[in-house]
């Protein structure tokens, strides 16, 4: 699922290609994406594109006098742009397209590669519209340490659940949690109860540093180029989608976790004090031939 970093190439790109360009044509393909029937898709025809902005993992395309598409990409949903070539409109992918906004510098597709269709399309006008699409997670790289660990306290999650949960931080998933625990050097399943003063100060280091560093590295590497791979694998990446790889810190081998449609990815010897933490799958299959040291591993 596009995260911060993911989200925020998306706006710069956008930004860029569309600003003042007029929405020439709205076209959904697949209907069970658009999930809002109050205001009809011809209402934002005509109407030029202002600015883009990010409500959690939400992408919001402002038309002006409050007329707002927002666009949920959830795990598999991706954005394709066609440059213009004439005056026909680009074919929506029949297997994997969703819908198409068409402006006259080109076509924006909306693309999702799952059975399981979840991705969104909103339409809202009106002021107040938007605050009902935000979960109301805190922004954190607009945030101070002080109201970081005011909503981090709040909580009585593990340290994972508190940074992926929307209500809490805006715009953070698995990928990037994975990593910034592997900074903090902290359990992913540490309760944030029992996170020291300290140990909280490194979770915010981290979280900031590594949204920040990642972001500034997917914009460097598309560069003018639309992003057309995004994903959440990347060989830079300390331990998400590195089961079994070296640590880049300590060469550990990379562990991992796998619970609902989830994962948590970390280096026991970093972050663990080199114990391994039980998959509940696999440590009932096993039972006493699960490993529980890393030292058991080698």
């Amino acid at each position: 699922m596009p995260e911060i970093p993911d989200l925020e190439v998306y706006v710069d790109h956008f930004e860029r290609r569309l600003a003042g360009q007029p929405l020439r044509a709205l076209r959904i393909a697949n209907p069970f994406v658009l999930r809002t029937a109050t205001v009809p898709p011809d209402t934002f025809v005509g109407r030029a594109f202002q600015r883009m902005h990010r409500v959690a993992k939400q992408l919001v395309f402002d038309f002006g006098d409050h007329h707002y598409l927002v666009v949920h990409l959830m795990i598999s949903g991706r954005f394709q742009w066609r440059d213009e070539q004439g005056a026909q409109r680009k074919p929506i992918p029949k297997r994997l397209g969703l819908l198409a906004l068409d402006f006259d510098v080109g076509t924006l597709l909306m693309t999702e590669a799952s059975s399981k269709k979840r991705a969104s399309l909103k339409l809202f006008v009106g002021a107040d519209t938007l605050a009902s699409i935000d979960p109301g997670g805190l922004e954190v790289l607009t945030a101070d340490y002080p109201s970081f660990a005011e909503r981090l306290r709040a909580t009585n999650h593990t340290v994972k659940r508190a940074l992926t949960d929307q209500r809490v931080f805006a715009g953070i998933g698995n990928a990037y949690s994975d990593e910034i625990l592997h900074r903090a050097r902290l359990s992913p399943f540490k309760t944030v109860a029992q996170l020291s003063d300290d140990e909280a100060e490194r979770l915010f280091a981290a979280t900031v540093g590594i949204l920040r560093e990642w972001t500034e590295r997917l914009t460097a590497e598309n560069g003018e180029r639309f992003p057309k791979k995004v994903t959440a694998f990347h060989d830079a990446m300390a331990v998400h989608g590195r089961y079994k790889q070296p640590c880049p810190e300590c060469g550990a081998p990379v562990q991992r976790i796998q619970y609902a449609e989830n994962e948590a990815n970390y280096c026991a010897r970093c972050q663990t004090g080199g114990k391994v933490l039980a998959d509940r799958s696999l440590s009932r299959l096993l039972k006493d031939n699960w490993p529980t040291r890393i030292e058991e591993l080698e």
